[in-house]
């Protein structure tokens, strides 16, 4: 089982479309916030290792940094796993940056998460925690780390579709660029390195935001290691 349809009928929240929407999707129907609440449903971040996001369902709050939840597909060929120890890393202790355990004492990398959605109507205000000063907990070192560079608004790291070609767009790269902005007025593009031509070369890192002429605005794109 996917985690989608299993965070649908194991919390009650009627959301459709692929995890990374469901953040979206909420707007206007139900509560959002960053206070974990048994029930609530934690919304993952798309990455370049989840394109398509992931959904857990908050079964048990430990303490300010700490959860537990009930989820499928979490790597594991459709299985579904509950009680599973989730922290927050995040430096606001806002639930934006967590890890997820291993199963074996260990926690695994950074994942960059939206927050939490509750089954609730939406009455245009994010439920929030006190964010007072809470140490984050003690894990093993991060394997690695999929926050992005820049954080903006609902983008997500790797929004499906193609990107048009502006009049600049270098022509040996194709036009098959995957961008992580929802608009696609990009009037300026540059690589750390250069970039041989693939049908899906992701551009999921962007680290400037700058004007441009004409009032619009101009960002610098940059391809991932």
């Amino acid at each position: 089982m996917s985690c989608v349809p299993f965070a649908r009928a194991d919390s009650g929240i009627k959301l459709s479309g692929d995890a990374y929407l469901w953040w979206r999707h909420a707007a206007g129907v139900y509560a959002r916030g960053d206070m974990p609440v048994p029930g609530s449903v934690l919304a993952f971040r798309a990455n370049t290792r989840m394109h398509l996001g992931h959904v857990a369902v908050v079964s048990r709050v430990v303490n300010r940094r700490e959860v537990e939840v009930d989820q499928a597909n979490w790597g594991n060929g459709g299985e579904i796993t509950h009680a599973v120890p989730v922290i927050d890393v995040s430096e606001n202790n806002d639930w934006t940056d967590v890890r997820v355990a291993l199963g074996d004492g260990r926690f695994g990398s950074v994942y960059p998460t939206y927050g939490f959605i509750y089954n609730r109507p939406d009455t245009g205000t994010m439920l929030a925690a006190r964010h007072t000063e809470v140490p984050e907990l003690a894990a093993n070192p991060a394997p690695s780390s999929l926050r992005p560079l820049y954080r903006g608004g609902d983008q997500v790291a790797e929004l499906p579709g193609k990107l048009p070609s502006p009049p600049h767009w270098p022509a040996h790269l194709g036009h098959s660029l995957h961008t992580s902005f929802e608009h696609h007025d990009v009037r300026h593009v540059a690589y750390r390195r250069h970039v041989t031509a693939s049908r899906h070369a992701p551009v999921h890192h962007v680290v400037e935001h700058r004007p441009a002429a004409a009032g619009r605005s101009e960002h610098r794109l940059f391809m991932p290691r």
